[in-house]
């Protein structure tokens, strides 16, 4: 059996298990909120890894991986900057959303967002976040269609677009079938898949390169300074800005959907020492890996690094592991971010009372797959930067109102200017000639001044 084969083989058997899992989730399914929250029913091991999974997406595995083999050490900066957002999401937010979303009966992040403290629904606020939603998940998606299809791409020389229509096939199958318990399983798995990934790659790396002649190619950088090599301010604005993803983390609605599925207390706080191990095997060894490859070999995609490194350092079943986890990170946040997309729609956009049907939900689940699809191929983006505007625009924009709605009551003008400012803010920034390395910029001022708006809100009230 050929080393591409082997790949295959191990790829099929991953799919079939995930269409498997559709199958048995659509018996569970039997209503819209069954499909979009699962009836609050998580444990703590799948709303931990299947959180974690989806908020971790193909930047993770290939994004950060690809930054630490091109920008050397101040790729170290990735780990605080993504530890700090797991800290924020289960110490602050999912002890008090969990309660919180059972209280308001919400079913998405929109539900708690829009909702004031006499429990009436603010339909300006519903409007404003699922134009939002749909707009980020749209780039967000796509990206993680366009990662697959580079996968595919430099593993086995198949057409990138017709990799991209496949990948995004078996993702809207099981997504169709089963909504949040297909997702919710199948994103478990893959966040088993990616800490497998994480550990057994970067040790047969670093193991190859050796840890001395790492630390040896640092020797003309500093942790203080930019990827370019700039001290000074432009180091600290590099390091707000990479800093600055941190505070995106409570924004995310596919991520933080799990809090609300999660029973309070106890498995909250068991949910929050797994999601944390997680990132603590995750991210390190992402950039060990990037740090071993600068050691290892020169290739000019440096996006592809763990894809290529997997390929060459590993036997073929390892290797299609290590590429299956890489599908697993780019399906468990494409498929969460489809279906809060398609809840946008079909839930919060409906009055009190009023729902899709499944079958209509699933129509909308189809739409935005192929909306997503058609910008995977013809919109060309690094996936680094495309995913990482759409996760600072909707940090900014929910992020700031979140937290305030965890604190109490915030006044419906405040929510409505804080969601704006927020998003449009870092808009601004995303498509202005102002970009400072690690754009702190576009990660913190927006945040910052949605986060002001809210708090005046909250003193005034």
């Amino acid at each position: 059996m050929t080393n591409t084969t082997a790949i295959l083989v191990t790829l099929v058997i991953y799919k079939i298990v995930l269409i498997l899992i559709g199958l048995w989730a659509n018996k569970r399914t039997k209503s819209t909120s069954d499909y979009f929250l699962g009836g609050r029913k998580l444990g703590p091991w799948v709303a931990a890894l299947s959180a974690s999974a989806s908020s971790s997406s193909a930047w993770t595995l290939l994004g950060v991986s690809g930054a630490a083999y091109l920008w050397g050490l101040p790729a170290i900066w990735l780990f605080p900057a993504t530890l700090s957002g797991f800290m924020i999401n289960w110490f602050y937010i999912a002890p008090r959303l969990s309660i919180h979303g059972a209280k308001v009966g919400a079913i998405t992040l929109t539900d708690v967002l829009a909702t004031d403290d006499n429990g009436l629904s603010i339909k300006e606020l519903r409007w404003l976040a699922s134009v939002i939603i749909l707009f980020c998940f749209v780039f967000y998606i796509a990206s993680q269609f366009d990662a697959a299809g580079q996968s595919f791409q430099s593993t086995f020389g198949m057409d990138k677009n017709i990799s991209i229509l496949l990948g995004a096939g078996i993702i809207l199958i099981y997504t169709l079938l089963g909504g949040f318990w297909a997702v919710s399983v199948s994103d478990t798995l893959q966040g088993i898949m990616m800490a497998l990934s994480a550990i057994i790659l970067p040790i047969v790396a670093v193991s190859q390169a050796g840890l001395g002649n790492i630390v040896a190619s640092f020797s003309d950088q500093s942790i203080f300074s930019s990827p370019s090599g700039m001290g000074g301010i432009v180091a600290l604005g590099f390091i707000l800005g990479t800093l600055g993803i941190g505070i995106g983390y409570p924004g995310q609605p596919h991520v933080v959907n799990r809090f609300m599925a999660i029973e309070p207390g106890e498995k909250v706080r068991q949910g929050r020492m797994i999601a944390i191990g997680w990132a603590l095997i995750i991210y390190p060894g992402m950039i060990f890996l990037g740090w071993a490859g600068r050691i290892l070999m020169d290739i000019a995609g440096h996006e592809q690094i763990l894809i290529v490194m997997g390929n060459q350092l590993l036997p073929p079943v390892l290797a299609g592991i290590i590429l299956a986890a890489v599908l697993s990170a780019i399906m468990s946040t494409a498929d969460s971010q489809l279906l809060v997309a398609a809840s946008s729609v079909s839930h919060d956009l409906k009055n009190s009372g009023e729902e899709f049907s499944l079958n209509q939900t699933r129509i909308v689940v189809a739409v935005i797959c192929v909306i997503s699809v058609f910008m995977a191929i013809f919109v060309d983006k690094s996936i680094y930067s495309r995913v990482l505007f759409a996760f600072s625009a909707m940090g900014a924009a929910f992020g700031p109102l979140l937290i305030g709605r965890m604190q109490g009551g915030v006044p419906k003008i405040n929510a409505i200017s804080a969601m704006a400012v927020g998003f449009f803010g870092t808009l601004f920034f995303y498509y202005s000639d102002m970009k400072p390395e690690g754009n702190p910029l576009e990660r913190l001022i927006p945040f910052a001044l949605a986060f002001i708006i809210v708090q005046m809100g909250r003193y005034k009230g």
